[in-house]
Order: C-alpha cells, then sequence, then structure tokens
C-alpha cells in the first residue's frame, strides 16, 4: 500500500501485517455509457504486485453487483468460480516475489431494475460496488466470502482509480475522484462508484478547504440539499480535526428520496443518501473508518460500524451516558456470517453496542487520552488494513490502565 511510510514513526505495537498479496493494485478504465446512462460497457485492466514470499499463481475478482442477482456484471475471460461474485483468473506463469503484472478483461455493468446502491431509481443510475475488483489474500487465505445480504461484506486495499467514463446522453455523472481531462482520477481508495441521470447539482466549500458537491434527484428538496451539504461541510472538518484531513479535495453526496432498503451507502469521496432524514455525519465519518482506516467488513463489521457511530456522537456532543447494557450474551466482534444468520440483532450489536463500548473506553480512559489514541491509530493505520488486535494494541498504549478486564467485559477480548 503507499503511504505506509507513516508506519514508520508508529510504535511497533500499531503495526498490523499487509495484506499478502495482491499488493499496490491500480486500476484504469475506460467506459462508455449508453444514452439513458443505465449500461455501461468496455475494458478494465488491473496491475498488481505480488508482494507475498512464494510465487502466486492465479488472482480472483470480486464482482459485488451479481451479490442479489448474477448477470448485472458481465466480465470477459477467467472463469467462475462456486458464484457469480467470484472470478478466477488463472495466470500464464506464476508470478513471483516482487513482480508486478497487468491483466485486461471487457466488463459490462448493467444497473438491475431496484432502488439500490446498484440499480435503477427512475431516470437514475447507480453504480455502487459494480465495478470489478481484486480480492485479498492474507494469512487466511483468500477472502472470497459472499454478501450475506445486510450490511457490508466487502474487503478490499487501498488502490489508484484512473476510470473514463463516456456517454452521448444528457447525463450527469458523479464519481469517486476528481475528473480532470475527461478522466476520473481516485488515489487510494478502496472501491470506485458512480451514478448517472439528470441530477440538479450544487456545491460548497468547506473552511478546510474540501469541495463538497451535492447531486440530487428533482423530487429531493431544495431545503433538504443544503442540510445535508452543510452537515456534510461542518463533519469533514471536525473529523479532519480529530483523525487526519480529508486526503482528497471532493465529495459528491448524491441524494435520492425513494431507496427503501438503505438510509444511506458510503464509497470513497461519494456517498448515497435518502433525503430527508440521511444519515450524513455517519457516511461522512465512514470516509474515516473504513475509507482511510480500512477493515475486513465481513470479519470484523465493527471495527468501521462502531468507529462511524461513535465519530457521529461525539461530532454531535452525545456522550451516550448509560447506553452500555452490561454483560452482552454475544460477542460484538461477530462476522457478517453470524450477523446474516441473526439479522434482527446486528444494528444494535455492531453500530449501537459497539459504539457504546467506545463511549466506556472513553470514560474509563479519559476524552483527552481517547482523542489521541484515535489520532495516533488513524495515523498508524492510514490507508491500511486493521484488526481487533490493532485497536486494542493501540488503546492500551494509550492508557496508563490496564484494559484486560475492560475487553472481556465488553464483548472484545
Amino acid at each position: 500500500m503507499h503511504r505506509l511510510l507513516l508506519l514508520l514513526a508508529a510504535p511497533i505495537s500499531l503495526l498490523v501485517a499487509t495484506p499478502s498479496t495482491p499488493g499496490t493494485p491500480s486500476y484504469e478504465v475506460e467506459l462508455t455509457g449508453s444514452a439513458d446512462g443505465r449500461t455501461w460497457s468496455g475494458r478494465e485492466t488491473v496491475s498488481f504486485t505480488n508482494t507475498a514470499s512464494e510465487p502466486l499463481p492465479e488472482i480472483y475478482l470480486r464482482l459485488w453487483g451479481n451479490a442479489r442477482g448474477c448477470g448485472a456484471v458481465v466480465v470477459t475471460g477467467g472463469t467462475e468460480t462456486r458464484d457469480c461474485t467470484v472470478r478466477k483468473f488463472p495466470l500464464a506463469e506464476p508470478l513471483k516475489p516482487g513482480k508486478r503484472m497487468s491483466i485486461s478483461f471487457g466488463v459490462t455493468m448493467t444497473a438491475p431494475d431496484r432502488e439500490d446502491r446498484f440499480g435503477r431509481s427512475g431516470a437514475f443510475s447507480f453504480f455502487g460496488n459494480a465495478l470489478p475488483v481484486l480480492a485479498v489474500r492474507d494469512a487466511a487465505g483468500w477472502h472470497l466470502e459472499s454478501d450475506v445480504g445486510i450490511g457490508e461484506s466487502f474487503y478490499t486495499v487501498a488502490a489508484d482509480f484512473a476510470v473514463r467514463l463516456t456517454h452521448t446522453g444528457n447525463l450527469a455523472v458523479p464519481a469517486t475522484g476528481v475528473l480532470a481531462d475527461g478522466v476520473v482520477n481516485a488515489r487510494q481508495v478502496r472501491d470506485f462508484a458512480w451514478a448517472a441521470g439528470p441530477f440538479v447539482s450544487t456545491e460548497a466549500t468547506s473552511p478546510g478547504g474540501v469541495k463538497v458537491r451535492t447531486w440530487a434527484t428533482p423530487t429531493v428538496t431544495a431545503d433538504a440539499v443544503v442540510k445535508a451539504r452543510n452537515e456534510a461541510v461542518a463533519a469533514l472538518d471536525d473529523f479532519g480535526r480529530r483523525y487526519g484531513a480529508y486526503p482528497d479535495h471532493e465529495l459528491d453526496l448524491v441524494l435520492n428520496d425513494r431507496w427503501t432498503t438503505f438510509s444511506g451507502m458510503e464509497y470513497p469521496g461519494f456517498v448515497l443518501l435518502i433525503s430527508p432524514g440521511a444519515p450524513v455525519v455517519h457516511e461522512v465519518a465512514h470516509q474515516w473508518w473504513y475509507g482511510i482506516v480500512g477493515n475486513n467488513e465481513y470479519a470484523d463489521p465493527w471495527l468501521d460500524e462502531a468507529f462511524a457511530t461513535y465519530a457521529t456522537d461525539v461530532h454531535e456532543g452525545n456522550h451516550r451516558a448509560g447506553c452500555w447494557p452490561g454483560t452482552l450474551p454475544v460477542a460484538i466482534t461477530k462476522d457478517m456470517g453470524y450477523w446474516g444468520a441473526h439479522a434482527s440483532s446486528y444494528g444494535t450489536y455492531v453500530y449501537t453496542y459497539g459504539s457504546c463500548m467506545l463511549h466506556e473506553l472513553e470514560r474509563l480512559i479519559g476524552t483527552p487520552a481517547m482523542d489521541r489514541l484515535l489520532a495516533a491509530y488513524a495515523k498508524a493505520h492510514w490507508h491500511g488494513v486493521v484488526t481487533a488486535a490493532a485497536f486494542r494494541d493501540a488503546a492500551q498504549a494509550a492508557s496508563s490502565v490496564d484494559l484486560s478486564a475492560f475487553w472481556r467485559t465488553h464483548g472484545v477480548a
């Protein structure tokens, strides 16, 4: 991963292993959209380095857009594995350690007829988790886990994207990254998302220098747009002061009032929001907690959702006194396989109890120590991948109190 030089100044206890391979990925994508913006076809080139200690015989792509129905994302080349969200590409020759290579393939993405993060809503199409991305292989092997139907099950490493989106329709196409000379460039992001349609656009710049653009469907009111934009501007600068400056120059908010399956969904520099009533601050917080400080969202969903919820509370001055319910029958650290089978408990444990645990930790070690902890933790893992053990180590390094009993009683031992 790029920017890992920041780790050199971190205490050794804060370090976590970089995912084994593929490393330092980059994506070059050329897509042409249909006149209505619903179908995009073209070619994608993925470059990567074998950062493992042994030859790499194959790679896998994740086609997350097929998680709720095969056929929405079609890739030429490779072979399908156990389901249509995984595409295996055997390499002509095993890639030696330290060597870099590229593969290219054709790709077509058609927004499904559903009002979802990858879907169609009236004249508007949304391409969240639509672009194929590299699967990750770490010490546990290749991560090819399925989407369980709730939350997020994604796991990617930071990468550079250069995407050309060409179309002939009368469309606005907001996307991750910044447009320059016809190419949208996004550096060190975990995914690339976009939308297409006749959006109404406005923009403002935060005092900290971040441009916030809104892209609204026509039935979203002007007051709702202004409210969402103002909340995002304030949150970006506040989180930048707390956890490290937002690394990009732009954040796009895409507002629609017709989504029924979710209220907000975060992508790097690009957020889908229900309007009115959108959880703007929470989704902006995800730009740090998952976007910058990454995690395996299938294995450790609490490491981004609990942190984004806690960050929202802190921004709003809500200390959640008394929210911890006591000993829990189930640990908040369960993976998405468990929560997929216990969906009714997912939000309560991962979001609410997870953030309550962080508030309890703050009350134990003190607010100044908690502030220093999160700032140092973000800096040490900037554009990296964290684990529960990494956070426990970081918290212990920031506190003079032995936290062993705290972790046991709060479900994160």
